[in-house]
């Protein structure tokens, strides 16, 4: 029987724990999925050069940052992406362990529902544990985040602690307002590639 007095496990606020990660850090390179995930960055630090938001490309996220990681040894990168796209992507993770980059974090923003699409329930709204799928392929540090006062804590494993790291934080369902960034794909691809290696 199910307890319907238990206490909601989404309390993160997914503003706060995005500019804890990035606000002061201009060296960690960011790759978002669709959506709230990609406001949340621009609310973090701005429009960044060092945000690259994939807009059109659910799930996509976790392995482009793979790329990066792999490419870029001495950087931290972060993915940060919704469960929906989480979801989407599942298979990514497994992926990631079979090349283990030691710069790599992924940052599920879990708020149990499709927000982008009409707030349908997500498979992690209904149970479905993100952080034992990551756990179960290979993550060592797979942590799912649900107390604020924890967050600090967290937020120095995903900017420092030795990748791949996994952490689902499960957000208050609230939505934010959505911020102005740039959408035009080319523009940001160029503007990261010249941010990070100096040429277009």
């Amino acid at each position: 029987m199910t307890d319907t007095h238990q206490t909601d496990p989404h309390q993160i606020n997914r503003r706060a724990l995005t500019k804890d990660i990035l606000g002061d850090r201009e060296d960690i390179l960011a790759i978002s999925g669709l959506g709230g995930a990609g406001y949340d960055l621009t609310a973090s630090r701005g429009d960044h050069d060092f945000n690259f938001c994939l807009h059109g490309s659910m799930g996509g996220a976790p392995l482009v940052a793979m790329g990066l990681a792999l490419a870029q040894p001495e950087r931290r990168v972060v993915a940060v992406l919704g469960d929906g796209d989480m979801l989407m992507g599942i298979g990514s993770l497994a992926t990631i362990m079979t090349e283990r980059p030691t710069n790599l974090a992924v940052l599920v923003l879990d708020n149990g529902h499709y927000v982008e699409t009409g707030g349908q329930k997500t498979a992690a709204g209904h149970g479905a544990d993100l952080t034992a799928m990551a756990a179960a392929a290979g993550f060592e540090t797979a942590i799912t985040l649900t107390d604020p006062n924890k967050q600090a804590d967290v937020v120095k494993i995903i900017q420092e602690a030795p990748g791949p790291v996994f952490v689902c934080a499960k957000i208050s369902k609230d939505q934010p307002e959505s911020l102005p960034k740039t959408r035009d794909g080319n523009l940001m691809k160029l503007r990261f590639r010249k941010a990070l290696l100096g040429t277009e």
